[in-house]
């Protein structure tokens, strides 16, 4: 499996329009630097911290969502931050995987709710109930840019990353789909 990076998203502050941006910077066990859960705000910021350091949506499923609500929905609206193109994200529930150089590991799917829905203004929780993208956590930081590959990696290649594995790995946590 692997996919590619489209676009990176972030906002400083909560409920305030994501801006997007051609490269970020992923720190470990915070998240994209400059978003509004790397900074200690946000939303949901009383959730764990493994499930809220990064979100990813499929560019795909954005579209499909658009188009099933028949309205203007764009990458900015679903308030993730890294749109994929070609990635099965909920295959990464429970894996590692690699963001350019970055290592992270899939927490769990990141449902819609009706937060969303009051910033958009668009009836879209049936809509993404199934398209609502991942949580991540970042276990090895790195640059990354639009157009970085997205790719699973090995626990091996994880391990030797300084990433806890075994008994030790993150246990993601299942959400019903």
């Amino acid at each position: 499996m692997s996919g590619t990076l489209a676009e990176i998203w972030t906002t400083p502050v909560a409920a305030r329009p994501m801006r997007r941006r051609p490269i970020g910077l992923l720190v470990a066990g915070v998240g994209l630097e400059g978003d509004r859960y790397a900074l200690g705000g946000g939303t949901w910021a009383q959730y764990p911290a493994l499930e809220k350091q990064l979100t990813l949506i499929d560019r795909d499923d954005i579209a499909a969502v658009a188009s099933e609500i028949d309205a203007e929905f764009s990458a900015g609206d679903t308030r993730r931050n890294l749109v994929t193109v070609g990635v099965d994200l909920p295959m990464l529930i429970g894996r590692w995987f690699a963001v350019g150089d970055a290592l992270l590991f899939g927490m769990k799917r990141c449902p819609p709710c009706t937060h969303l829905e009051q910033l958009t203004g668009s009836r879209l929780v049936k809509a993404m109930v199934h398209r609502g993208g991942i949580n991540a956590a970042v276990f090895a930081g790195a640059a990354i840019a639009d157009g970085d590959a997205v790719r699973l990696v090995t626990e091996e290649e994880a391990a030797g990353r300084g990433a806890p594995t075994g008994p030790d790995r993150p246990v993601p946590r299942l959400v019903p789909a």
